[in-house]
């Protein structure tokens, strides 16, 4: 009650800065908010309406009779009533055009009323003339946006939904920072933005954002903080200039300035064209791509003027040693020579450095260079993964210390290949939901009935085969697929759950879920609304975490308050993988965990090892000593499951129980 109270207390004083007639209501037409334009318009004070009834609608005139206030609570959709007869506190009766919109808010449903009145009915014409010349002429001539406190969109104008493609019912409610590009520039301006709101200042400048269908746009932003406090902004209204015909002009004229200017080489727009048109020439040669160690290090201990010097000096030296080569600038450290030398003479280089050293005010720069070689047409067969290949060689020189030139062996070529092929093809199976959901059984070890089942993502593509899952898994999370996959996922879950409880089986179903998806601060009400859809009783859903996950979690409040929050709904948090990651009595505290899964690589040795026995023993009594329920995954043995019964474990789940299978198996099983 008092969060509501709350609630409405921040949209009473929301509605008090609109120049127009607005009011909220509940399901029975009590008065939950009323601004001061509707205290001037009709008469009556805040204090004579809020929290009693509405006698002021005439239900008769204005059609709002039982059957019609129904048909309005329900629908998710806005209605336009063209005549009501409003009865003011004088006894006169006004009549006036009002939109009016159903809402929930606590699971209690609510009406919005904004009231279209017409000039004879205003008292003090002037200044509500002014506010909406005003508004009238920011919405035509700006994209308009405003957010509440916590950054979620409540209103688009039609110039930005035209734009971004956008609709508004998909718009509300989604998170400011979802409108930016989902990579660490977009990340930052969304954060550098964000931050000058809450600290109470105007924003203005040029950004790049991000449209329904994942295009790009640029717009001039003027992003302002509205105060009906003195102390914090109340809400937030972005003004957006599209300019990004100036903007992709301006990268054009980029592209056309192929050379670098700071050294003299091409760039890296320059290099990608000549390499395409090498690759469509079929010609052989070796990609070799060359990244100064350290570099901002050096920069730090050294002034600007010994950056330039070291950048020209370095690229005399290239084209000293690599002549008649193609060289390019691709980076502010990075460089590629494109060369039909062979390896060993490429390796060579780095000697070459160390005997003519880079020289600064009579002190020499102590300099090394991570390299990757890679070869066309022999390791890779397109520009951008020969630049994946190269960046994967640097890594590994660079996890062992540096200073080396390094080529992949053809295993690893080829598993770039294939990660490459999988991220294509993983979009196009999300996109036609070619992805399937089998079911590993879970048993009670103390009733020896089945009472529940994990839900395991399958993936079998028709040109690339069977993927598994420790292979699909790490490539989505790295790519950013993983939400999808969950969102699959979860879907599918609620769908089968119901499914099987309409046959009398309520199986609980697990699913896997990442950090990832829980920074999203939209992850309770998309579970919430998945949950609805499908008509899933929260009960009957579980979500499987990693320590991983729980140790990143126990730093972000959001999350916690999220996992709670879905705990309250009947939601059971469950830590996978028990004793194999980072395991802390910290993240136990404090996360709502009701079970954990010991992991199968100490099932393994469960009937070998006496020392497993007393570890995997500990680990039940541990969990029971909290109040966990203990399931032990990966048994594959009778011996392994007749121990596990007899240390007093609660479930089970593994091949000697049933493989994932599945939901018609999985009913013949019970069955």
């Amino acid at each position: 009650m008092n969060e509501t109270h709350t609630i409405f207390s921040t949209a009473n004083s929301v509605l008090n800065q609109m120049p127009f007639p607005m009011m909220i209501v509940n399901h029975e037409g009590i008065v939950a908010a009323w601004n001061r334009q509707a205290e001037k318009t009709f008469g009556y004070s805040a204090d004579e309406v809020l929290g009693k009834f509405t006698p002021f609608i005439e239900a008769e005139k204005s059609g709002l009779h039982k059957d019609g206030w129904t048909k309005l609570l329900r629908s998710p959709e806005p209605f336009h009533f063209d005549k009501m007869a409003f009865i003011a506190k004088n006894k006169e009766a006004i009549f006036s055009s009002a939109l009016a919109k159903a809402f929930t808010i606590e699971n209690e449903r609510y009406v919005f009323f904004h009231f279209e009145m017409t000039d004879e009915i205003q008292q003090d014409p002037s200044p509500y003339q002014e506010l909406i010349s005003l508004k009238s002429g920011l919405e035509s001539s700006f994209m308009m946006l405003t957010m509440d406190q916590e950054g979620l969109i409540n209103f688009a104008n039609n110039n930005f939904l035209k734009r971004s493609k956008w609709t508004p019912k998909r718009i509300i409610g989604k998170t400011f920072w979802q409108m930016f590009p989902q990579t660490d520039d977009g990340t930052a301006d969304a954060n550098n933005i964000w931050t000058s709101l809450k600290n109470g200042k105007t924003w203005k400048g040029e950004v790049e954002k991000m449209s329904k269908d994942g295009l790009s746009y640029w717009v001039d932003l003027t992003a302002i903080p509205i105060f009906v406090t003195c102390k914090n902004p109340s809400y937030f209204i972005l003004l957006e200039n599209d300019i990004t015909e100036k903007k992709l002009l301006q990268n054009r004229l980029e592209k056309i300035a192929y050379i670098d200017q700071e050294t003299g080489l091409m760039n890296r727009y320059r290099l990608e064209q000549i390499v395409t048109d090498m690759i469509q020439e079929k010609n052989h040669f070796t990609f070799v791509y060359l990244s100064i160690d350290k570099f901002y290090s050096l920069k730090e201990i050294y002034d600007e003027q010994t950056e330039i010097v070291l950048l020209q000096e370095f690229t005399n030296r290239m084209k000293i040693y690599f002549q008649d080569s193609t060289m390019a600038r691709v980076g502010i450290d990075e460089f590629v020579v494109l060369t039909p030398l062979g390896e060993w003479f490429i390796q060579g280089f780095l000697a070459y450095l160390k005997q003519h050293p880079i020289y600064v005010n009579s002190r020499a720069i102590p300099l090394s260079i991570s390299g990757g070689i890679t070869k066309y047409p022999e390791d890779q067969s397109s520009y951008s993964h020969l630049v994946k290949a190269s960046h994967a060689s640097i890594s590994k020189v660079r996890s062992d210390g540096g200073g080396n030139i390094i080529s992949l062996t053809k295993a690893d070529h080829k598993a770039l290949s294939t990660k490459a092929i999988i991220e294509k093809r993983l979009l196009i199976a999300l996109d036609k939901k070619n992805l399937k959901v089998l079911y590993q059984p879970q048993l009670n070890l103390e009733t020896g009935k089945i009472t529940g089942v994990e839900a395991l993502v399958r993936w079998e593509d028709e040109e690339i085969g069977i993927v598994t899952p420790d292979v699909l898994i790490p490539i989505a999370e790295e790519t950013g697929l993983i939400n999808d996959i969950g969102a699959f996922m979860l879907e599918q879950a609620c769908l089968q759950a119901v499914a099987w409880h309409k046959k009398g089986l309520d199986l609980k179903v697990s699913i896997n879920s990442s950090v990832r998806e829980f920074r999203d601060k939209n992850m309770v009400q998309h579970i919430r609304k998945v949950l609805e859809k499908t008509n899933c009783p929260a009960k009957l859903l579980q979500i499987e975490i990693t320590e991983k996950f729980a140790l990143e979690a126990e730093a972000e409040t959001s999350i916690i308050q999220q996992m709670k929050q879905l705990e309250t709904d009947g939601i059971v948090f469950v830590l996978d993988d028990f004793g194999t990651g980072y395991a802390s009595f910290r993240f136990m505290q404090l996360l709502p965990l009701a079970e954990i899964k010991i992991d199968q690589t100490f099932i393994s040795t469960l009937q070998y090892q006496k020392k497993a026995q007393k570890l995997i023993q500990g680990m039940i009594q541990f969990g029971k000593s909290i109040n966990m329920r203990v399931l032990a995954e990966g048994v594959e043995t009778a011996e392994q499951l007749e121990l596990l019964t007899s240390f007093g474990c609660d479930a089970a789940q593994g091949y000697h129980i049933s493989h994932p299978i599945t939901p018609k198996e999985v009913e013949k099983l019970l069955k």
